[in-house]
């Protein structure tokens, strides 16, 4: 088990499988808020569901209407378990704080692999490892 510690953005706790990209999310035309799959061409995650997975990226991009599509992936459960940044910036952090979804920054990424079992322990900003 690897402990990384970050800056909580939004509390709560959450374990499950890691699904990483290395590149930006944009929720507002990127994600179906509906299905809770990537839509964005191109995108390392393009045809991949994010619902219930720990979501891992660098950060989000794109417009403030991204706040809201996670607000109403969380109220109509298809949003991530919680949220892993290596900055959150404040499309991402006031969706994560509307929408209760856990979420931590100040992570180095890199650490993290696609498949990977977390557990965010968002109200200390702590993260933990357990590779498969």
């Amino acid at each position: 088990m690897i402990e990384l510690k970050g800056r909580k953005i939004y509390k709560g706790f959450a374990k499950g499988k890691a699904l990483v990209s290395s590149e930006p999310i944009s929720f507002y035309g990127g994600v179906d808020p509906e299905t809770g799959i990537v839509k964005e061409e191109n995108h390392p995650l393009e045809g991949k569901k994010i619902t219930d997975k720990i979501l891992v990226f660098p950060k989000g991009k794109g417009s403030t209407v991204g706040s809201y599509i996670l607000y109403w992936m969380a109220s109509i459960g298809t949003a991530p378990a919680a949220i892993i940044n290596q900055e959150t910036e404040t499309i991402v952090a006031v969706g994560a704080i509307i929408g209760e979804i856990p979420c931590v920054d100040k992570i180095d990424i890199s650490k993290i692999k696609n498949g990977d079992i977390l557990e965010v322990d968002a109200s200390n900003g702590a993260v933990r490892i357990y590779n498969e």
